[in-house]
């Protein structure tokens, strides 16, 4: 083990045969595209803009449980809690919110806290009002909650959530109308230790989503060795140690057998990290258009891990030929958020993660086959983003263009940062990155009024809590209750949101793909179970639509291998797509709050 150092926090089965996802992209994208499609140099047009703006309803809304956490925060797992997310815990169509509630050493040994906070969402009629319902909801198992990730483990319609946690996660079973059960232990769910991210997917393609969680260091607050306890000097300022000198840990592959119970397949799946690395969030994406989905790992103090799919249960290591382990100079970064989305309509899933202060949040242009390059100055994001400790942050689509925008949330990890001169502040700005279509960002924070909201960040999750077509936000604050941002940009562009629901398929469509086409705008995009850092989107997929009223075509590409299309759908509607039987709701966003009109439709179906 290396001597002990400030804490430079971020630093740094059996086979199933199914064919490849139609429209598979197999070679680089050099080319230029006429039009908005996919074309590198697609001039903006339409004269100005909309300006994006957000307000916080938090305290209105009532979210008013403030996060737990030690102001001076002196040991390192005192300042990493702190995931997000949304989930519809009654199927009614309108988001819940969940926040981990974080914990100090000393209340941890006492038994720690409840691990999240559950908020229903009880308005009507465009009133944002949420009650907390932990308590009565069933989520009372104690401990230091760290993050979130949302799915049906059990394809039974009610999402379920896993929370992950220092000493060992939890896994709470929706028994319907947001009532929970911990069925940690007998679905065989054992992973103590030092927990971090967590994410759902299907990575065999069986209809059951597993689960993959990533796991710290090792920390034993019973067993704190005395220099750690006087924690570490950092220009003459004591903080926290590490992560570097702390030993790493090793991370979890979950395999769902379908019974309501998981084995551990870690080891066979080519996915262990022995003997350790600082896990932080994994990520499922399908960044080579094969149809089967591959794992993303973003890591603290060192190089991070892309897994692809070889489609029979185990994963290839392309961590290093890929480009996404390190920056572009060769230096691994200290990485936390990760998200991946189609930056510039080329048909390939592109990534950003977000970085610790002095390196910078990266983005990665997917340039083909297990190929990525960084282009993070090119696209004008290294100066605004080094200067501050990222956190959580992805990809939205804040005025409904149908390009991708970065949103990133800063805070630092020392609450002693302010007495150190040229080590920033501990309270940090959320930043905004508005899409140029042309692989650049403007950094329109300022603009959008987001600058103004200073804290120490933690992580947030991107969902429509009001059904307006608009993406809005939460924001974990490590020291205090969290933000609700709502969208309040002024836009005449249309968007619509897609409710998948698998049959065949995991019942909560995690993996699946929906392509759109609106005029010359062709964009796609996966549910995912997990995503940014410790936090959850709403899995109902979001897509503006810019000034298209009718979508020419959408194809949804299901992990079963089925295929759909549907033709001449009009925009701001909220659809619920149920596999093989088509559109069953067609909900207006002006009336989403009201009864659900049924639509059956009659698509023309593929079955690969």
């Amino acid at each position: 083990m290396r001597g002990l150092v400030p804490a430079l926090l971020l630093l740094a089965t059996s086979a199933v045969t199914i064919p490849p996802r139609r429209g598979v992209v197999s070679h680089p994208r050099e080319r230029e595209v006429p039009g908005v499609v996919g074309s590198p140099t697609a001039r903006l047009s339409g004269g100005a803009r909309p300006i994006p703006r957000f307000e916080d309803l938090a305290k209105k809304a009532g979210l008013t449980v403030s996060h737990i956490a030690s102001p001076e925060k002196m040991y390192i797992v005192e300042a990493m809690s702190g995931g997000v997310g949304f989930i519809d815990c009654d199927n009614d169509g309108k988001l819940d919110i969940v926040v981990a509630n974080g914990s100090t050493v000393d209340r941890y040994k006492k038994g720690g806290d409840l691990m999240v906070t559950l908020y229903h969402q009880d308005g009507t009629n465009g009133d944002l009002r949420f009650s907390d319902i932990t308590q009565s909801a069933g989520l009372t198992t104690r401990g230091w909650g760290m993050g979130v990730a949302v799915g049906d483990f059990n394809n039974d319609g009610w999402q379920d959530l896993y929370v992950t946690g220092y000493g060992g996660g939890v896994l709470y079973q929706n028994l319907g109308n947001c009532k929970f059960k911990d069925v940690t232990e007998q679905a065989g769910i054992r992973a103590e230790g030092f927990q971090q991210g967590a994410a759902w997917g299907d990575y065999d393609r069986d209809g059951n989503v597993d689960l993959f969680v990533t796991r710290y260091l090792h920390f034993d607050v019973n067993h704190i060795p005395e220099n750690i306890k006087n924690g570490c000097p950092l220009m003459s300022v004591r903080v926290h140690c590490g992560p570097l000198g702390l030993a790493g840990d090793t991370n979890f592959l979950f395999r769902n057998r379908g019974g309501g119970d998981f084995e551990d397949v870690t080891k066979k799946a080519g996915v262990d990290n022995s003997p350790g690395s600082y896990g932080m969030q994994p990520l499922w994406f399908d960044y080579d258009n094969d149809g089967w989905p591959d794992l993303y790992v973003s890591n603290d103090a060192g190089p991070n891990y892309l897994y692809h799919n070889q489609h029979d249960g185990t994963f290839e290591d392309v961590s290093a030929i890929s480009g996404t382990s390190v920056d572009a100079n060769g230096n691994p970064q200290g990485s936390m958020a990760v998200d991946a989305a189609d930056i510039d309509h080329d048909g390939l899933l592109d990534l950003f993660v977000a970085n610790f202060m002095f390196q910078y949040s990266t983005l990665y242009w997917n340039r083909g086959p297990q190929w990525f390059e960084d282009i993070s100055a090119q696209a004008h994001l290294i100066a605004p983003t080094s200067p501050y400790v990222g956190w959580g942050g992805g990809f939205l689509d804040v005025d409904n263009s149908g390009w991708a925008d970065i949103l990133v949330t800063f805070g630092h990890v020392y609450p002693q940062a302010d007495l150190i001169t040229g080590y920033g502040t501990y309270r940090q700005p959320i930043k905004l990155f508005r899409n140029n279509h042309d692989r650049t960002f403007e950094d329109v924070s300022t603009m959008s009024g987001l600058d103004k909201f200073r804290r120490s960040w933690r992580g947030v999750a991107f969902g429509d809590v009001n059904n307006d077509g608009k993406v809005d936000a939460v924001v974990v604050d490590a020291d205090g209750p969290p933000l609700l941002l709502i969208n309040r940009t002024q836009t005449t562009n249309h968007a619509v949101l897609f409710r998948l629901v698998g049959t065949k398929s995991n019942r909560a469509a995690i993996g699946a793909r929906v392509t759109v086409l609106a005029g010359d705008l062709k964009q796609f995009d996966e549910v995912r179970g997990g995503t940014g850092l410790f936090s959850q989107n709403d899995l109902r997929l979001h897509f503006g639509l810019g000034q298209n009223t009718v979508m020419n075509t959408v194809e949804v590409s299901w992990p079963s291998g089925a295929e759909e299309t549907f033709q001449n759908l009009p925009t701001d509607f909220i659809y619920t797509i149920e596999e093989s039987k088509g559109v069953q709701k067609k909900v207006s966003f002006a009336t989403a709050d009201s009864s659900s009109a049924v639509v059956h439709g009659n698509p023309t179906r593929h079955i690969n």
